[in-house]
C-alpha cells in the first residue's frame, strides 16, 4: 500500500475539487471519492495529474487510504445525502476519527448529527466554508464548529487551506468557532449579512443610476473611488469590476443585458426566519431577502408599471455631493447590518450555550470570504476592547461614524423617497437605528390595544406586576 493519505474528500464539484487542490498544494496527501466514478477518474487525470491524491472508486477504499485518527470531509449536497454518507461512513471508521461536513447545513442538523456521531464514538465537524470557488482553491474563510476534541485533529489541515490576514499576511482566517452547529450557525449569518451588503450596494447603484443618470464608466469611477476609503471591501470591488465589462456578443455593456431578477439559496431566508425565532431585528437581511422576492416578479412588476405612477426622478442639486451623500448612507446602512448580524449571534449564543468569541469571528470574515472587507478589524478591535459589547452601534468607532454620515444618509432616504426610488434597505436600516436609539416607543399603544382585544395583559412604567384593564368600561363616552 502507498503512504497513508492525511484526509479523505467526498464530492468531487467545483468546491470539493478546489478545496483538495488547496490542500495538496500544502503538503497534504488526499484521497479522493465521488459517487459518480467517471468524475473521479476525470480529475485524477486531469487537474490531480502528478500530484499527491488516490482517486478511490469506493468509500471503503477512501477510508483503507487514511492515516488514523481518519478524517474525512464531505463536500456534499445538504441534507439527505449527509446524512447517507455519515451512516454509511460509520461502520468503517473507529473511535477518534472525524467526519467534517464543509457543506452550507442548517445548523440545526450539525446539532443532530453532532450528537449522533459522538454516540457512536466518533468526532464531528460542521464548518462553514466561504469565498467560492476562488476562496476554496486559495484560501476560504473557515468556520468549524462542532466535537470539541475534533479541533486539533484538523486545526493543522484547516489553518494551512485558509486565507490568511494581518500586517504579515500570517493570521489563518480558521478557528474554532463553538461546539455542536455553531460553526454552521455563524455562516448562516455571514451569508445573512452578505444579503443584506450587496442588496445595499445594489441600493446605492440604482440611486446613482436613476437619480443622477451616471453612465456605467462613471459608476466604475465612483466605485473605485469608494474602494479605497472606509468601503474597502470585495464587494466593492467586484462591483467596480462589473462596470467595466461589456458583452462580447452585443458590445453593451453586460450588466445592462443581465435579467432583473434574483433567488435566494436559502441562508439568507433561515436568518431571517431564526431572528423571529429569537425575537431579534435582523431587518436589513430580511428586506433583502423580500427584494429578491420582489425582483423574481417580473412579469407581475412590468404589468404594474403600466398602471401604478409615481414621482419622476428628476434629481435637483450637485451631483457630486450627492455620490458622497450615497456612499456615507451606504456605510452608515453597512454598520447597521454588521451590528444586527452580531446581535443575533450574541442571541443564538446566549440560546444554545455556545462560548462565541465575536472578535474572533469578524477576523475570520477578515479574509476568503465574500463580505471581506477592511472595516472588520474594527469590529475586532471592538469586541477586543469590550468582549460585553452590547451592540456595535455602541462601540466607540461606530458610535461616530454613524453620527457623521447621519446628515447624509437621511438626506439620501429622504430624497429619493421623494423621487420614487425604491431603497428599502438603506430605509430599513435607518429605521433601526431610529428605533434603537429611541428610549420610549410606541409599543406601549400596541400592548393597550392587546390588552383591550385579548385580554394579553401589560406591565406598568411605575409599579411591578401584571396588569389587566377593563379597557371598555373605561373609556371615554364619545360626545
Amino acid at each position: 500500500m502507498s503512504k497513508p493519505c492525511d484526509i479523505g474528500l467526498i464530492g468531487l464539484a467545483v468546491m470539493g475539487e478546489n478545496l483538495a487542490l488547496n490542500m495538496e498544494s500544502r503538503g497534504y496527501r488526499v484521497a479522493v471519492f465521488n459517487r459518480t466514478t467517471s468524475v473521479t477518474d476525470k480529475f485524477i487525470a486531469g487537474r490531480a495529474q502528478g500530484k499527491s491524491f488516490v482517486g478511490c472508486h469506493t468509500v471503503e477504499d477512501l477510508v483503507k487510504n487514511l492515516a488514523t485518527p481518519r478524517k474525512v470531509m464531505l463536500m456534499v449536497k445538504a441534507g439527505p445525502a449527509v446524512d447517507a454518507l455519515i451512516d454509511q461512513l460509520l461502520p468503517l471508521l473507529s473511535p477518534g476519527d472525524v467526519i467534517i461536513d464543509g457543506g452550507n447545513t442548517y445548523y440545526l442538523d450539525t446539532e443532530r448529527r453532532t450528537q449522533y456521531v459522538e454516540s457512536k464514538g466518533l468526532l464531528y465537524v460542521g464548518t462553514g466554508v466561504s469565498g467560492g470557488e476562488e476562496g476554496a482553491l486559495l484560501g476560504p474563510s473557515l468556520m468549524p464548529g462542532g466535537s470539541p476534541a475534533a479541533w486539533p485533529l484538523v486545526k493543522g489541515i484547516f489553518q494551512a487551506i485558509a486565507a490568511k490576514v494581518g500586517p504579515k499576511n500570517d493570521i489563518p482566517c480558521a478557528e474554532w468557532v463553538g461546539p455542536r452547529g455553531a460553526g454552521h450557525y455563524v455562516k448562516m449569518v455571514h451569508n445573512g449579512i452578505e444579503y443584506g451588503d450587496m442588496q445595499l450596494i445594489c441600493e446605492a447603484y440604482f440611486v446613482l443610476k436613476k437619480a443622477l443618470g451616471l453612465s456605467n464608466d462613471q459608476l466604475h469611477d465612483v466605485f473605485n473611488t469608494w474602494n479605497k476609503g472606509e468601503l474597502d471591501s470585495y464587494l466593492i470591488e467586484i462591483t467596480r469590476d462589473i462596470f467595466s465589462v461589456r458583452d462580447p456578443d452585443t458590445g453593451d455593456f453586460l450588466v445592462d443585458r443581465v435579467l432583473d431578477t434574483a433567488g435566494a439559496k436559502g441562508t439568507g431566508k433561515w436568518m431571517s426566519q431564526l431572528a423571529l425565532d429569537l425575537g431579534v431585528p435582523s431587518t436589513l437581511v430580511t428586506e433583502a431577502v423580500y427584494a429578491r422576492g420582489l425582483s423574481a416578479m417580473k412579469d407581475a412588476r412590468v404589468r404594474a408599471s403600466q398602471v401604478l405612477t409615481g414621482p419622476a426622478p428628476e434629481f435637483v442639486g450637485d451631483k457630486q455631493k450627492f455620490i458622497d451623500q450615497t456612499r456615507e448612507a451606504l456605510y452608515a446602512s453597512k454598520i447597521c447590518s454588521y451590528a444586527q448580524g452580531f446581535v443575533q449571534m450574541e442571541a443564538a449564543a446566549a440560546e444554545h450555550k455556545w462560548p462565541l468569541n465575536f472578535g474572533d469571528i469578524a477576523l475570520l470574515w477578515r479574509g476568503g470570504c465574500i463580505i471581506r472587507a477592511a472595516f472588520l478589524d474594527r469590529i475586532k478591535e471592538a469586541f477586543d476592547a469590550d468582549t460585553k459589547l452590547e451592540n456595535l452601534l455602541l462601540a466607540p468607532y461606530f458610535t461616530a461614524a454613524v453620527q457623521k454620515a447621519q446628515p447624509a444618509w437621511r438626506h439620501v432616504v429622504s430624497t429619493v423617497v421623494a423621487l420614487g426610488i425604491p431603497t428599502p434597505a438603506f430605509a430599513s436600516a435607518m429605521a433601526y437605528y431610529d428605533g434603537y436609539r429611541t428610549a420610549r416607543l410606541p409599543a406601549n399603544l400596541l400592548q393597550a390595544q392587546r390588552d383591550y382585544f385579548g385580554a394579553h395583559t401589560y406591565q406598568r412604567t411605575d409599579k411591578p406586576g401584571v396588569f389587566h384593564s377593563d379597557w371598555l368600561h373605561l373609556r371615554k363616552e364619545p360626545k
